[in-house]
């Protein structure tokens, strides 16, 4: 068995998989490193049937801890995630050394979810990113904008008087009070974002195909075309698909 440790700027995600089986998936917004073990442990326990975990990944968006790294490395054979670390796709981003963790992750679960063809991945968590593989595997980079939370904070704290709502499913095009207003224009203007930057990436590779992920992936489901697909396990499956390419070398 493999697991999976994604470590993102809100929550810190494990996964267990038994061959392309997901068997649990946990997530926790606070966690110790002490308190990891035992969540790890337990998982263990309970699905020792199925074999032993033996190796896993690590995932990290945010500063790396060394505890941490050094209790995994206790338990099993460890994998930590960065550009240098063998890769099944080729970055071809100028600065890999800037390039977030979850970008790498998410463009690698696309070429492996999709092989042979033009990827755009937009993951609309904190941030939204967009990431492009073409068919050759090849990562070019994209861009990051902010997230539908990020926008909401931002219009209450670089304002005098204009509130922090609250973000809903179906904004009204037309806001007629200055809640629903913010709301249609943080939300629809989201929505407008990511249409207009699919249009742009569709008129240089026709053939595109989209993977929309990330913790606000359901404000997008209204979007949904025969070349767009959603994705929420995207960046797990990415992770795994790095760790076993590198535990095959």
């Amino acid at each position: 068995m493999e697991l999976i440790l994604d470590q993102g700027n809100t929550l810190l995600k494990l996964a267990l998989f038994h061959g392309d089986k997901l068997l649990e998936l946990q997530s926790y917004e606070n966690l110790s490193a002490n308190d990891l073990t035992a969540v790890i442990q337990t998982m263990r326990d309970q699905y020792s049937q199925s074999g032993s975990v033996d190796r896993c990944i690590f995932s990290t968006v945010t500063a790396t801890s060394d505890d941490l790294i050094s209790i995994l490395s206790d338990l099993m054979h460890v994998y930590i995630l960065s550009p240098n670390l063998p890769l099944p796709i080729t970055l071809l981003y100028k600065t890999p050394e800037t390039l977030g963790n979850d970008r790498i992750a998410l463009a690698t679960g696309a070429a492996s979810q999709l092989p042979e063809q033009d990827i755009l991945v937009i993951d609309a968590g904190t941030c939204i990113t967009y990431d492009f593989i073409n068919r050759n595997k090849e990562y070019l980079g994209g861009a990051i904008s902010p997230g539908i939370s990020m926008r909401f904070k931002a219009v209450n704290t670089f304002t005098s008087k204009l509130p922090l709502v609250n973000q809903i499913k179906n904004p009204a095009l037309i806001g007629n009070t200055t809640t629903s207003s913010i709301q249609s224009g943080v939300l629809n203007g989201v929505k407008a974002e990511v249409m207009g930057i699919i249009q742009q990436y569709n008129k240089h590779y026709p053939s595109l195909k989209v993977i929309l992920t990330g913790g606000d992936l359901k404000y997008f489901d209204k979007i949904a075309k025969s070349n767009i697909f959603a994705n929420s396990n995207l960046l797990l499956l990415g992770l795994k698909e790095i760790l076993e390419y590198n535990a095959k070398l």
